[in-house]
């Protein structure tokens, strides 16, 4: 089953959502499993996207008109198509420069992997900064860095949110106060914990 998700920046009239909704129908797609969006793609709070997150089940297929309907930006995006493919649920773009991405084939999980190398590259490039920037403080006697977000607590409250088969990684990330990428650092998508997990734990239960 394919369930559509259709988003335009502005709530004053002066933006529609007929075109992309027409496009998603003419795809199959039945009006009624079609998610809405009036508001700013940089917004976290997309009340359409998470529901529509949370209609999906295995087997079925998320459409979008453009790539850009959907993430904040291609670091935002690959998070939530890596999610789908966890939770075994296709991505499918109509039109735009992304318009030969459809996880369902096998030449749309190709295309989809440069986006996901590209993100892969942009990421170390960012770490590799930090991690300079940070020597320099070192070298200068400043220490700098973020503290870690995970304590033993918020482990346990991620594994068991994550336990459940129903679950979205994003949600639950938000729900925590912490990133995805974070949330994944220490726990799998199944609840179960990574070894840096494991350790906080274990300390926590050493004091």
């Amino acid at each position: 089953m394919q369930i559509g998700y259709v988003r335009v920046s502005k709530n004053d009239g002066s933006q529609n959502l007929d075109l992309q909704r027409d496009a998603l129908i003419a795809d199959g797609i039945q009006d009624e499993r079609i998610y809405q969006d009036k508001t700013s793609g940089k917004k976290e709070e997309r009340t359409g996207l998470q529901e529509c997150l949370k209609a999906l089940q295995p087997g079925n297929t998320l459409v979008v008109w453009k790539l850009d309907r959907l993430g904040r930006d291609l670091k935002h995006l690959i998070t939530i198509v890596d999610d789908l493919r966890q939770r075994n649920i296709g991505f499918k773009v109509l039109t735009g420069h992304g318009a030969q991405i459809d996880t369902t084939s096998s030449n749309g999980r190709l295309v989809f992997g440069l986006f996901a190398a590209l993100a892969e590259y942009e990421r170390e490039l960012i770490i590799e900064r930090t991690r300079a920037g940070l020597k320099a403080a070192r070298a200068r006697g400043r220490m700098g860095g973020r503290p870690r977000k995970m304590d033993a607590p918020t482990i346990r409250m991620a594994m068991a949110a994550m336990s459940d088969s129903k679950a979205v990684a994003l949600e639950v990330a938000k729900r925590l106060g912490i990133t995805t990428s974070t949330l994944y650092s220490y726990v799998n998508n199944d609840g179960s914990l990574k070894e840096a997990g494991s350790k906080i734990l274990e300390k926590y239960l050493e004091t």
